[in-house]
């Protein structure tokens, strides 16, 4: 009985980890959502993004929309022909970056992208994040993923007793 309850938390682990750790979804513009006049270049600086990463655009749905472009299509805020993707207008749209490189977005209602800079450019990376360092004032038993994996586990042990 013992044996199957270690192989069912090691195949947990397995399974979970790579989740867990390795993509992260990121909000747009933060509380500001996808809106003009945000500072968009100055909102992905600093941030590192990854294949497997997501991409959440939240904004007023007849109000905005989200195109993909190429660079020029960014760098001359015009939206695709007819014959590529349409528009995603749901107000909460979310993008799987599925591929590293450049990666370009713009809103095409009136002068939002030309005007008040309502775009985005971002370098997506190939493969997952680094870990992160360990810190010693946290402490291994503390982190995150260990409490959400302890907890996981006891809820599996106390189903299965």
């Amino acid at each position: 009985m013992a044996s199957i309850k270690f192989v069912t938390l090691i195949t947990m682990v397995v399974i979970l980890l790579p989740t867990i750790a390795m993509a992260t979804e990121f909000v747009v513009g933060d509380d500001n959502g996808w809106k003009p006049g945000f500072d968009y270049p100055g909102w992905a600086k600093d941030k590192v993004f990854h294949v497997g990463d997501t991409l959440v655009f939240n904004y007023q749905p007849t109000q905005h929309n989200v195109f993909k472009v190429n660079g020029t299509g960014f760098k001359e805020c015009v939206k695709p022909t007819a014959n590529d993707q349409p528009p995603l207008t749901s107000g909460n749209d979310k993008i799987e970056l599925k591929s590293a490189g450049n990666k370009w977005y713009i809103c095409s209602v009136k002068d939002h992208c030309a005007a008040s800079g309502q775009k985005l450019t971002i370098n997506v990376m190939e493969g997952p994040p680094a870990p992160a360092p360990s810190s010693a004032v946290r402490g291994f038993i503390f982190s995150g993923y260990q409490v959400f994996m302890a907890a996981i586990v006891g809820v599996f042990i106390a189903v299965a007793a």
